[in-house]
C-alpha cells in the first residue's frame, strides 16, 4: 500500500499542470452540475392510469381452459380463478362478468379505479367540486375549492379533524344545558373537575344508590319467561313442548289386495338367484318426492321390495322398489329434519330420529306412532337390538355424549352408557349381539357389553379422526369405519378389536360429511358415497378402486346394496333425489 501511495505522489509531482492540487484524504469529491433537458414537461398521469388499468385487467382475467398455449407467466390467482360462463341478466350476480354495480351505474377499472371514483364522488357531494380525470382539472364550485385548499373527503388535515371533534363536543354540551364558556383543554383533561362533571354519566362512574323499584306486570312476565327459557337450555326442565301431531298419507291404490295381503307384504317370487354380486353400471330409476336433501335410506329387511327414506324436509317416505316405483306412504310427525331411520327385523315397524329432539316408533303399514321418546337432546343415531327376543330394546346415541337405552313397551329408560367425550355418531352390534361398538366426535371407538355401562375396549390413537359411519362385514368378523381423513379403516370384531393395517380404502373425499359406508351382501365389495356426489366401489381383497359412479349433484350421503338383487344399489344425496342403479 505504501508503494502505491508513493507512486501516486510521484505522478502528481511530475504533472505539468500548475493548477493541479495535491489530493488529500480529507478533500471533497468533484461536484457535478445537474443536467438540464430542453424537452418540454409532459403530464403522463393519464398514461400511467391506462397502463395500470390494463395491467390490473390482465391480472384479474382468468385463463381460458380451452387454450393450450399461454404467452405470459400467469399468477397463482389467475390459474385458480373460477370459470364463469355468460351470466343471465336476471341472475343473482346482477350484471354480466366485467361490470360492477355502482350508485351511478357501473365503473370500469380500465378508466378509473373505484377508490378514486368514490373519493371524487363523495368530495363533490360534500364540497361541490371534484377532479375531472379527462382534463386533470377541477370542476364545480371553484371558490369553495380555493377556500378548502382543494382537499378531498379522504385527506382532511389532522387539525381540522380535531377541530370538528371539539365542535361536536361543544354542541353536545349545549344540548345538555351545560355552560359553554369553558376552556376546551380542561374539558378534555381527565384530571380536572370540569371533566369529571361532564362525565358523571359514564359507565365507570358507579351505580346510583336508591330504593329498589317494584317491577311492573310486564317486566315480571318477561323475567319469568326468561328464567324458564334458561332452565330449558340447561336441561333442568325436562318437560318440553308437546311433539308435533303425527299424520300419515297413503299414496297407493289400496292398502290390501284382493287376497287380504297388506301392501308391505313381500312378493312371493322375490328370491336371490345366486350369491355372487356385481358392480352396477347404469341408472334404472329416480325417486324425487323430497323437497330438500335426503339424509338416510334403508331397504326393507331381507326382501328389499320397499325402501324407506329420511328427508331434511321433516318427512319420511317409503317407496315401492319391486313393481311400480312410486311413493307408497308419507309419514309426517317431526318439526325438523330427520337424522336417522331404522327398521325392525320384520320391517313392520321402524324408528325415526330427528333434530327436533324426538325419537318416534312408527307402524309401517298404518302410519301410526306407537311410542315417542325424548331426553331433551338431539338423537344422532337409533338402533334396535337385532335379537328377535329383544326387539323392544331401543338404543340411541345422543348429542350430550350418552347412549340411552329404552324399553319400548314401558317407555322407560333402562340404561345409560356415559363414557364418551363428544356426541355419539354410530352404534354397531357385534359378537352375536352380545356387544356393541360406538363412535363419537371425540375421535375414539368404545366397545360395550350389552346392558353393562362399562367400556370393555377403548380405541383412541393420535392419528385417528372422527368416524361418523360404521358398517359390519357380512361374515361378522370385520367392521368398516368411515374416517374423516378420506379413508375407510377396517377393524376386527374379535376380542382385541385391532386395526387391520393391510386393508385401507381411499380415493374418495368425505372430510366433513357423514357419508355411509356399506358392503355388498356377499362381502366382495366395499361401497361408499362421497362429498362430490360420487359412489365408490372397492374390491375387498385387493383394496383397489373397482368403479366410481357420478350419482348426485351435491353430497352422496347414503348408499345401500339391495339384499336380494345382486347388482342393484340405491343412493341418496343432498339434492333431494334417491337413485336406483343396476
Amino acid at each position: 500500500m505504501d508503494l502505491l501511495q508513493s507512486y501516486a505522489d510521484d505522478e502528481i509531482a511530475e504533472s505539468p499542470n500548475p493548477n493541479s492540487q495535491t489530493l488529500s484524504p480529507d478533500s471533497s469529491p468533484i461536484r457535478m452540475l445537474p443536467s438540464k433537458s430542453a424537452a418540454p414537461k409532459v403530464d403522463d398521469t393519464m398514461l400511467a392510469l391506462t397502463v395500470a388499468g390494463s395491467a390490473a385487467r390482465a391480472q384479474s382475467k382468468p385463463l381460458d381452459p380451452t387454450q393450450h398455449l399461454v404467452g405470459f407467466n400467469p399468477t397463482y390467482e389467475q390459474l385458480w380463478a373460477p370459470i364463469y360462463g355468460p351470466a343471465h341478466p336476471y341472475a343473482k350476480d346482477g350484471l354480466a362478468q366485467g361490470l360492477r354495480n355502482h350508485k351511478l351505474g357501473f365503473v370500469e377499472n380500465a378508466s378509473i379505479e373505484p377508490f378514486v371514483f368514490d373519493e371524487q364522488y363523495n368530495t363533490f357531494q360534500k364540497y361541490g367540486y371534484a377532479v375531472d380525470p379527462s382534463e386533470n382539472s377541477y370542476i364545480g364550485d371553484l371558490e369553495k375549492m380555493k377556500e378548502c385548499d382543494a382537499i378531498s373527503v379522504y385527506n382532511i388535515p389532522q387539525h381540522e379533524q380535531k377541530k370538528r371533534k371539539l365542535e361536536k363536543k361543544k354542541e353536545k354540551m349545549e344540548e345538555e344545558g351545560d355552560e359553554v364558556d369553558v376552556d376546551m383543554s380542561e374539558v378534555e383533561n381527565p384530571s380536572t373537575d370540569i371533566w369529571l362533571m361532564r362525565n358523571r354519566k359514564s359507565p365507570w362512574a358507579g351505580k346510583k344508590e336508591g330504593l329498589q323499584v317494584e317491577l311492573t306486570e310486564e317486566q315480571k312476565k318477561y323475567a319469568e319467561e326468561y328464567a324458564k327459557k334458561k332452565g330449558e337450555e340447561r336441561g333442568g326442565d325436562k318437560e318440553k313442548v308437546e311433539p308435533l301431531l303425527e299424520k300419515s298419507t297413503f299414496h297407493g291404490k289400496e292398502e290390501k289386495d284382493y287376497q287380504g295381503r297388506s301392501w308391505i307384504a313381500p312378493p312371493k317370487d322375490a328370491k336371490a338367484a345366486n350369491d355372487h354380486c356385481y358392480i352396477p353400471k347404469r341408472l334404472v330409476h329416480t325417486w324425487s318426492g323430497h323437497t330438500k336433501g335426503v339424509s338416510a335410506i334403508r331397504f326393507f329387511p331381507k326382501h328389499g321390495h320397499l325402501i324407506l327414506s329420511a328427508g331434511m324436509d321433516t318427512k319420511v317416505k317409503i317407496w315401492d322398489v319391486y313393481t311400480s316405483g312410486k311413493c307408497m306412504r308419507t309419514y309426517m310427525g317431526h318439526s325438523k329434519a330427520v337424522r336417522d331411520i331404522w327398521f325392525s327385523n320384520d320391517g313392520s315397524k321402524f324408528l325415526t330420529a330427528s333434530y327436533d329432539k324426538y325419537i318416534k316408533y312408527w307402524d309401517t303399514e298404518t302410519g301410526q306412532v306407537i311410542q315417542t321418546f325424548t331426553t331433551g337432546k338431539i338423537p344422532y343415531v337409533v338402533r334396535l337390538n337385532p335379537d328377535e327376543d329383544k326387539q323392544n330394546v331401543l338404543l340411541a346415541g345422543m348429542s350430550d355424549k350418552k347412549i340411552v337405552q329404552w324399553d319400548i313397551n314401558s317407555g322407560q329408560i333402562t340404561q345409560e352408557y356415559d363414557q364418551h367425550l363428544g356426541a355419539v355418531n354410530t352404534i354397531t352390534f357385534v359378537d352375536n349381539n352380545r356387544r356393541f361398538l360406538t363412535s363419537s366426535d371425540d375421535k375414539s371407538l368404545r366397545v360395550w357389553e350389552y346392558g353393562i355401562p362399562v367400556v370393555i375396549k377403548y380405541i383412541s390413537e393420535p392419528h385417528m379422526h372422527s368416524m361418523p359411519s360404521i358398517s359390519p362385514h357380512p361374515n361378522g368378523n370385520w367392521i368398516a369405519a368411515q374416517s374423516l381423513d378420506n379413508q375407510i379403516l377396517i377393524y376386527s370384531t374379535r376380542e382385541r378389536f385391532q386395526l387391520n393395517k393391510k386393508k385401507r380404502f381411499a380415493g374418495h373425499i368425505v372430510a366433513g360429511y357423514a357419508c355411509q359406508v356399506n358392503f355388498s351382501p356377499d362381502g366382495r365389495f366395499v361401497m361408499s358415497g362421497d362429498g362430490e356426489g360420487r359412489c365408490w366401489f372397492w374390491d375387498w381383497k385387493s383394496c383397489k378402486v373397482f368403479r366410481t359412479l357420478k350419482c348426485h349433484d351435491g353430497v352422496c350421503i347414503g348408499a345401500e346394496w339391495h339384499p336380494l338383487e345382486q347388482s342393484k344399489v340405491a343412493t341418496c344425496g343432498w339434492d333431494g333425489l334417491i337413485k336406483y342403479w343396476d
